[in-house]
C-alpha cells in the first residue's frame, strides 16, 4: 500500500484464533483523523487451521507443552491455546477393559532444540493396582506435504499422518509442532477405577513431568468383533519394501502385520496368503473330478483366528471368472468354458467340498466370496450368471457384491456392499425382509462432504463413519487396500516413497506407464512400511519390523471400539431390560440412537471429536449400571 508520497509501507495485524468458516476482516482507512474508506477483506478459515481445542500443560521459557485429543489433526505451524496453565493440568483418558486410548502431548518450542527421551511409568490406582508402562507406547507423529489436495477440504501444506515409534532423538525447532501419539492398551483383567501416572518429557535444553489420568470403565470390550471388516493387504509387496526373500523371514513379517490388524481389530481380505488350501482338477476323469487339500490353509486358519480373532475372509473360487466395470474373465477351467457338462462337473464338485469343509469347521459364516467389482449395468447379466451358479452348487457360501441393489440382481446377492454415498436406507430394509446384509465402503470416492479415508480430511471422519455405519444396521466396512504404497503406473520403473509422497495414485484401469493420475491423498494406504524400509532397496538386508500405523488406521479402531460399545449396551439391554423401570429403559434405549451432534445425515457431521466422547461416556455408564443388575 502507497501513503500520500507514493512509498509504500506495511503493516502487520494480529489476527485473533478463528473459528472455521467465513470470516471478513473490516479496516478503516484514515487521513489525519479523517476517514477515507473501509476495506473489507474475505477471510476463509480451513477447518484444519481451528484452533478450538488443546489445554496447555506447561509454559516454559523455551517451550509450551499442551495436549489434545487423539482425534485432532494439528498443523505443524498451530500457535499453543491461548489460556493459562490450569492447576492440575493433566492428560485425562477414559477406557474400557481390552480397549486401547489415545491422546496427543504437542510440544510447541520456542528455540531450537533436539528431544532426547520420553520415558512413561506405570499407572497406578489408589487400592494398589498397577497399569504397566509395557502397556504404553509413544509414537512420533510424521508429516506429509500434500503437494496436491484431494478436494476442497484439503489444504497444500503438511498433514500429520503416519506414527512411527520414537525410538531415538529428533530435532526440534523453534515455533513448529511436534505431537508425541501416546496410546494406553488396558488389559481385561485390569481393576476398574482411576489410574495416575507421569510422562517425562526430556530435551537438551528443557525438562518437563505430565501427569497423565486413566479412568477405567468397570466392563470390558467384547473379544471379537461383532461389525464385519475386510481390507486388502498386498502381502508381496509388503515384503518388497521390507527386503525378505526367505519363507521364514516372511512369515514372520505377516505375523506383525496382522498383529497391527488384530489390534485394530480389522481383519483382512486373505489371512493365510502363504498357506491356500490346494485344488486340482482332473478333466480327464469320468466325470471330471477335483481334489482339495486343506491341510496348510486349515493349520494356518487355526492360527490366525486363534491368535488375531480375524472375523471373515475371503473365498477365492477357481474357475470363477470375475473382473470390474473396466474388463472381465471368463470363466474357465482346464480350457473348458462354463456351457460344457465338463466345467460344470469340476467348478460344483470344488465349491461343494470347500462349503462342507468350512462347515464342519465351523468358518462357514466367516466366509464371503468377492469375485466381482463395481458392476456396471452391462455386467449384470454376467454377475447374476455367476452368483446363481454359486447358489446352485453351494448355497451356504455368501455371495458379496460392491454394488447397491439393482432389480437385475434382485435375489442373487446375500451381502450389498455399495459404496458410502450410493446406499440408500429405504432399499436395504426392502432386501433385509429376503434376508440379505450389507456392508458398505470407501475408496478414492466418496470425495467432500461426505466421511472420507483421506489424509487432507478431518481424523473424526473415518471414526464417525462407523457411528454412520450403526446408525444404518450395516453390519460391516470394507476397504480395498490398507499398504497401497506405490503405483506401477505412476512409478514403473521405482517404488513411491509413501512418506514423502502421500498422493496415492491410479495403477490398472488401463493407464499408460509414467502418467499419475489422483486418487486422493492415503487412499489404500492406512499402515506403512518402517522409515528405514520407505522404498525397496533402501537396506540391504531384511527389515522384520512391526507396520508403521497412522492417525486413520487409530481412528478406524476408535470407531470400531464404539460400535461395539454399542453393540454391548444393546446386548446387555436384552438380556436385563426387563429389571429396570419402564422410564429408565427408555432412556437407556436412546443412547442406542446416534445423537444428531455426532451425525444426522451423511454429510451432516462434527468435525470435533467433543460430542462423540460425551456420547460414549453415557453408553459406558449405562453399560455399568446394566452389568451390575442381578
Amino acid at each position: 500500500m502507497s501513503d500520500v508520497a507514493g512509498q509504500e509501507r506495511e503493516w502487520k495485524v494480529t489476527v485473533p484464533q478463528l473459528s472455521p468458516g467465513q470470516h471478513r476482516c473490516l479496516m478503516t482507512i484514515s487521513a489525519e483523523d479523517h476517514p477515507l474508506g473501509v476495506l473489507e477483506i474475505p477471510w476463509e478459515v480451513n477447518e484444519y487451521y481451528r484452533t478450538d481445542y488443546g489445554e496447555l500443560l506447561e509454559d516454559q521459557a523455551k517451550v509450551v507443552l499442551w495436549w489434545c485429543e487423539a482425534d485432532w489433526k494439528v498443523p505443524r505451524d498451530r500457535p499453543p491455546p491461548i489460556a493459562s496453565v490450569k492447576k492440575n493440568a493433566a492428560i485425562h483418558l477414559s477406557a474400557a477393559r481390552g480397549d486401547y486410548e489415545s491422546a496427543q502431548l504437542v510440544i510447541s518450542p520456542r528455540s531450537d532444540c533436539s528431544l532426547k527421551s520420553v520415558r512413561v511409568g506405570p499407572l497406578t490406582h489408589k487400592a494398589g493396582a498397577t497399569l504397566s508402562s509395557d502397556n504404553i507406547t509413544v509414537s512420533r507423529v510424521y508429516y506429509h506435504y500434500v503437494h496436491t489436495p484431494t478436494d476442497k477440504t484439503g489444504v497444500r501444506d503438511w498433514w500429520p499422518d503416519a506414527l512411527p515409534p520414537l525410538d531415538g532423538a529428533i530435532v526440534l525447532s523453534e515455533g513448529r509442532n511436534q505431537p508425541l501419539w501416546i496410546t494406553i492398551h488396558v488389559p481385561r483383567d485390569t481393576p476398574a477405577g482411576d489410574y495416575t501416572g507421569e510422562i517425562t518429557v526430556e530435551s537438551d535444553a528443557w525438562e518437563a513431568k505430565i501427569p497423565i489420568l486413566l479412568h477405567v470403565w468397570n466392563f470390558a470390550l467384547p473379544e471379537r468383533n461383532h461389525i464385519e471388516t475386510a481390507f486388502g493387504f498386498n502381502h508381496s509387496l509388503a515384503f518388497r519394501y521390507h527386503n525378505v526373500s526367505t519363507e521364514e523371514e516372511q512369515r514372520q513379517l505377516l505375523d506383525l502385520y496382522f498383529e497391527s490388524f488384530a489390534e485394530h481389530r480389522i481383519s483382512p481380505y486373505n489371512p493365510t496368503p502363504l498357506d491356500p488350501f490346494v485344488v486340482r482338477f482332473d478333466p480327464q476323469a469320468s466325470p471330471p473330478g477335483v481334489k482339495i487339500d486343506f491341510t496348510r490353509f486349515d493349520r494356518a486358519m487355526e492360527k490366525v483366528l486363534e491368535t488375531f480373532h480375524f472375523t471373515n475372509f475371503q473365498l477365492r473360487i477357481q474357475g470363477m471368472g470375475g473382473g470390474t466395470f473396466h474388463d472381465r474373465v471368463e470363466p474357465t477351467i482346464a480350457g473348458f468354458g462354463e456351457s460344457t457338462p465338463e466345467y460344470q462337473a469340476m467348478f460344483s464338485g470344488q465349491v461343494q467340498q470347500i462349503e462342507a469343509h468350512l462347515r464342519e469347521k465351523g468358518w462357514l459364516d466367516m466366509a464371503y466370496i468377492y469375485w466381482f467389482d463395481e458392476p456396471e449395468p452391462k455386467d449384470y447379466a454376467f454377475v447374476r450368471a455367476g452368483m446363481e451358479r454359486l447358489k446352485k452348487y453351494a448355497p451356504g457360501l455368501r455371495r458379496m457384491l460392491t454394488e447397491e441393489p439393482v432389480e437385475p440382481l434382485y435375489g442373487a446377492v446375500d451381502i450389498w456392499c455399495p459404496v458410502t454415498p450410493n446406499y440408500n436406507h429405504e432399499i436395504a430394509e426392502l432386501r433385509r425382509q429376503h434376508g440379505e446384509r450389507f456392508w458398505w465402503y470407501v475408496c478414492t470416492g466418496p470425495k467432500a462432504p461426505y466421511c472420507t479415508l483421506f489424509i487432507d480430511h478431518p481424523a473424526t471422519e473415518l471414526r464417525v463413519w462407523l457411528w454412520q455405519t450403526w446408525q444404518r444396521k450395516i453390519d460391516g466396512i470394507l476397504v480395498w487396500s490398507t499398504n497401497y504404497w506405490t503405483s506401477s503406473a505412476a512409478f514403473p520403473d521405482g517404488f513411491q516413497d509413501p512418506y514423502e509422497d502421500p498422493m496415492g495414485y491410479v495403477s490398472g484401469y488401463s493407464t499408460p506407464k509414467g502418467v499419475k493420475r489422483h486418487w486422493g491423498n492415503g487412499d489404500g494406504r492406512f499402515i506403512y512400511p518402517p522409515l528405514i524400509a520407505s522404498v525397496p532397496g533402501k537396506t540391504s538386508g531384511p527389515v522384520i519390523a512391526k507396520p508403521v500405523s497412522s492417525i486413520r488406521w487409530e481412528m478406524l479402531r476408535e470407531g470400531i471400539e464404539d460400535f461395539e460399545m454399542l453393540w454391548l449396551l444393546r446386548d446387555l439391554l436384552k438380556q436385563k431390560g426387563s429389571r429396570l423401570s419402564s422410564e429408565r429403559r427408555k432412556a437407556i434405549e436412546a443412547l442406542l440412537t446416534v445423537p444428531p451432534e455426532i451425525t444426522t445425515d451423511m454429510t451432516t457431521f462434527t468435525k470435533s471429536p467433543k460430542p462423540i466422547y460425551d456420547h460414549r461416556s453415557k453408553v459406558a455408564q449405562a453399560i455399568e449400571e446394566l452389568i451390575t443388575l442381578d
